[in-house]
This record gives C-alpha cells, sequence and structure tokens, in this order.
C-alpha cells in the first residue's frame, strides 16, 4: 500500500521554531517528526511514501532524499501555494503518483501505536478514519462513532480525527487543483454511511503545540517511545 504523507503546513502554533525551519523536521529523540512517521509506515508495509511539501520544502526534500534511509521509496508532490488537506491530497492523485487503491493517508506531525494493518474497507465504503479521545487543544472533537460508522448527529460523544485514514481514491474526485479541506468530504461521506471508523485508545500525540513538542522530547529520552 502506498501511503500519503502531509508536510506541507508552516506550523504557525510551532512558531519561532518553524520559522526557518519545517515542521516535519523538528526533532524528537535527534530524529525528524517525519522520520518516526515514514519509520513506522515501513514496519507496516508500505513501501511507498508521497510527500506533499511546501513551506521550505526543499529542505524537507534534502532531508529525507529517495528514502532508503527508512528502508522505503519517497516521491514528493510540491505545492505553491498551500492547497489544505483535500487539495494537496487531489494534487498528488491527478498527477498519477498513488500506485494503491485504497491508500493510506497519515499527517506528518502524529505519532501514535495505531495499527496501521488495519487497512480493510468494505464495499460500502469510500474510507476509514481514526478516531481518538479528545486532545486538551481539541476538546470538543469532530465525530461519533458508533458500531463501526462514523456519525455527525451525536455531539455529545464525539471523538477526534487522528489525522490517519485509509481513502479510496474516487473519495477526492473531482481531482480538481483548487485549496480544498478535508472535513467537508468526511462530512459527506459521514451523511452516506460510507465513511468507516476505527477508535483508538492507545497512544497517540498531535504535535502541534511547543507543550506537547517539550513533552514528546522528555519521553524519548527516557526511552518511552522506543516501541513506537
Amino acid at each position: 500500500m502506498d501511503a500519503v504523507v502531509l508536510a506541507a503546513g508552516r506550523g504557525e502554533r510551532l512558531r519561532p521554531l518553524t520559522d526557518h525551519k519545517p515542521k516535519a523536521l523538528l526533532e524528537i529523540g535527534n530524529t525528524p517528526l517525519v522520520g518516526h512517521v515514514l519509520r513506522r509506515l515501513q514496519r507496516f508495509g508500505v513501501r511507498r511514501a508521497i510527500i506533499n511539501v511546501c513551506w521550505l520544502g526543499a529542505e524537507i526534500q534534502e532531508a529525507l532524499g529517495d528514502g532508503s534511509r527508512y528502508g522505503l521509496k519517497i516521491v514528493y508532490s510540491p505545492e505553491f501555494p498551500a492547497l489544505e488537506t483535500a487539495g494537496g491530497i487531489r494534487r498528488v492523485l491527478a498527477r498519477g503518483l498513488v500506485n494503491s487503491d485504497p491508500f493510506l493517508v497519515h499527517n506528518a506531525d502524529v505519532l501514535s501505536d495505531v495499527d496501521l494493518s488495519q487497512t480493510i474497507l468494505s464495499p460500502g465504503d469510500d474510507a476509514r478514519i481514526v478516531l481518538v479521545p479528545n486532545p486538551p487543544e481539541h476538546p470538543r472533537g469532530d465525530y461519533a462513532c458508533r458500531e463501526g460508522r462514523v456519525r455527525l448527529d451525536d455531539e455529545e460523544n464525539r471523538l477526534t480525527y487522528a489525522g490517519i485514514g485509509f481513502y479510496r481514491q474516487s473519495f477526492f474526485k473531482p481531482w480538481t487543483p483548487e485549496s480544498a479541506p478535508l472535513r467537508p468530504l468526511l462530512d459527506k461521506a459521514a451523511r452516506a454511511n460510507r465513511l468507516a471508523g476505527t477508535v483508538h485508545g492507545g497512544r497517540w500525540w498531535d504535535v502541534g503545540t511547543h507543550r506537547v513538542l517539550a513533552e514528546l522530547e522528555s519521553d524519548a529520552r527516557a526511552g518511552i517511545l522506543d516501541d513506537l
């Protein structure tokens, strides 16, 4: 299976660290954040990773190269300006860079122990997303999940989209070049009962704040992240 790794964002909440260094290259335990993601993808059988880049994207390409140090092949999809999540994925698909269907989408700023082998989509599903308990930075959550189906009608039991999902290529059609967020597409699939959900109760971090970055660096020094 191919994976699209989303690394185009500037990382506004991590400024000034990201003013002169792309967020994906911020280090945790002497390894770039995106390096942790790539190693995990490789362990779960991903052999090709397509990384979209924009802010300081040349630095990401120079640092990661062809991916051989991570045991997989890296292909890059440059953007300018950044096209948001759905727009970036559509650009990747329009360029013919994804060889598998379905394929995995993984944010470059997410670390977890999610079991990425859970890739099964039923014939009636357009996508399967991973949901996690709401972090302090996102207390209201995004979606509820009942009996493996993502729901919009339960505001009391919402969980947060983990930045990890398995998608059919057709989910993103038409592959237009405009900037576009992912949320409206997920909402549409949920309303049509074509969006599956997996609830993950294990370890997960959205590395989007100085607090989380500092905590993970401390965990890395203590060896707590060694098994990820």
